[in-house]
C-alpha cells in the first residue's frame, strides 16, 4: 500500500501544480486530493485526449510541466495528441501520466480490462514513454526520477498504480443522499415494461449498464434484449446509430452524463437524416457516478438547445418519478430522431452486478 499523501508530497517538491484528466476508480484517493484544488490547479476533462491536450496547452502557458491522470483504457483516447503533438520527435511537450491499472498482472477484474491490462506496457513502450510502476512508498525513488528526467530531456513519463495500491490517512464519509429526482431503477423498470418485445437496448459503461442488467433479472422483464457497454465509454450513441440505420426494430441508446460528454460529436452523426428513428435518452446525474462521483458539469448544459441544433426532431425531460410513465410513453411514441434527458439522483451503489459471459449476451442479442 501506498499513502497518498505520500505520493502527492513527490509532485509538490517537484513543483508539480496543474492537474488534468479522466476520473478513474483505482485513482479515487488521488482525484479526492486534486478535486479539492482551485479551477486554475484542476481540470477534468472529457476525455483523456483532451486532458493530454489540456497539459499540452498548460506547458505552452507556463512552461511547466503538467500530471495528467487517468485509467489505462484511456490510453486510446490519449495516442493522438501524444503521438502527433506532444512526442519528442515532434514538439517534444514534457507531461507526467498518471494511470491507474486495470487488470493488471495477476489480478481478477472484468474481462476488457484484463484486454487493456495485459498490453498497457506495450503500449507505454510504443509510445516512447518512460514508466515506473509504484507499489509502496520506496517506488516512489523512481518516480521521483522521472519526474526530473521529464524535466530535462523535455519528454513524456508515466507511473502506474495498481488497484488498491493508495491509500490515505483520512477516512472519506460516505455521500448523503436525497432523493430529489428520479430514482434510476424507477425510470428502468418502467421503460422496460412500456418497450415493444422487439426493441434493442444499447446501454452506456458504468453503473447504467449494471442497473439495467439488475433491474432486468430482479423484477424478470422479458421486453427488449439489451447490449451492455462494458467499456468504450462515449460510443454507446454511435453503436445505436450503426444499428439503427441497418434495423427497423426500435433502437433505444441509455446514455451517461459523463459518456456523452466524452464524445459529444456523436451527437451530431443521426441529426438532419430523415431515416433516423432512434430513442436516445440520457440518464443524468452530473456525475462520474461509478468512479467516485466527481462531477461532471453536465447539470449546466442546457440538452434542449443543444439536441434540436444537432438535429435532434424532439425533447422531452423528466424531473421526477411521477413524470416517468406519462413523458415515457409520449416518448416512445415518437417517429423520429429524440432526446430525451431524465435528472437522476446518483446512488454509489456497490453491489450491482457485472456482465459476465460476453459471447453470450452478444450471440442472444443478434438472436
Amino acid at each position: 500500500m501506498l499513502l497518498i499523501e505520500d505520493f502527492m508530497m513527490v509532485l509538490k517538491r517537484n513543483k508539480i501544480s496543474f492537474f488534468t484528466g479522466v476520473p478513474d476508480s483505482v485513482l479515487k484517493k488521488f482525484s479526492s486530493v486534486v478535486d479539492t484544488y482551485k479551477s486554475d490547479r484542476h481540470q477534468i476533462a472529457v476525455n483523456e485526449g483532451s486532458a493530454v491536450s489540456l497539459g499540452i496547452g498548460y506547458y505552452l502557458a507556463r512552461k511547466k510541466i503538467a500530471c495528467v491522470y487517468m485509467q489505462n483504457s484511456g490510453l486510446g483516447n490519449a495516442i493522438n495528441p501524444i503521438i502527433s503533438i506532444a512526442h519528442k520527435k515532434v514538439y517534444s511537450i514534457p507531461m507526467i501520466l498518471v494511470i491507474g491499472w486495470r487488470g493488471s498482472p495477476g489480478s481478477i477484474d472484468e474481462p476488457q480490462h484484463m484486454v487493456k491490462g495485459k498490453i498497457t506496457l506495450k503500449l507505454l513502450k510504443l509510445l516512447d514513454i518512460d514508466y515506473c510502476v509504484i507499489n509502496e512508498k520506496k517506488d516512489l525513488k523512481k518516480f521521483n526520477k522521472l519526474i526530473r528526467e521529464a524535466k530535462k530531456n523535455n519528454s513524456i513519463v508515466a507511473c502506474l498504480i495498481k488497484n488498491n495500491i493508495l491509500k490515505s490517512k483520512i477516512k472519506n464519509k460516505p455521500k448523503k443522499l436525497k432523493n430529489t429526482k428520479v430514482v434510476r431503477e424507477n425510470f428502468i423498470k418502467i421503460l422496460l415494461k412500456l418497450i415493444k418485445k422487439n426493441t434493442k437496448i444499447i446501454s452506456s459503461t458504468g453503473h447504467t449498464s449494471r442497473v439495467l442488467m439488475k433491474v432486468r433479472s430482479d423484477k424478470k422483464l422479458t421486453n427488449g434484449k439489451d447490449f451492455y457497454m462494458v467499456g468504450g465509454m462515449g460510443h454507446s450513441l454511435s453503436v445505436s446509430l450503426g444499428m439503427n440505420l441497418q434495423s427497423k426494430n426500435m433502437i433505444v441508446c441509455l446514455d451517461g452524463d459523463g459518456s456523452v460528454l466524452m464524445h459529444m460529436g456523436s451527437l451530431f452523426t443521426g441529426g438532419f437524416k430523415n431515416n433516423v428513428n432512434l430513442k436516445h435518452i440520457l440518464l443524468n446525474n452530473n456525475s462520474h457516478e461509478s468512479v467516485g462521483g466527481q462531477l461532471t458539469g453536465a447539470k449546466n448544459i442546457n440538452f434542449r438547445l443543444l439536441s434540436r441544433s444537432l438535429g435532434y426532431k424532439n425533447y422531452l425531460i423528466i424531473k421526477n418519478n411521477e413524470e416517468i410513465s406519462k413523458v415515457l410513453k409520449k416518448f416512445l411514441a415518437q417517429k423520429s430522431y429524440s432526446f430525451l434527458e431524465v435528472l437522476i439522483d446518483p446512488t454509489f451503489d456497490t453491489n450491482l452486478p457485472r456482465p459476465k459471459n460476453l459471447s453470450n449476451i452478444k450471440n442472444s442479442f443478434i438472436k
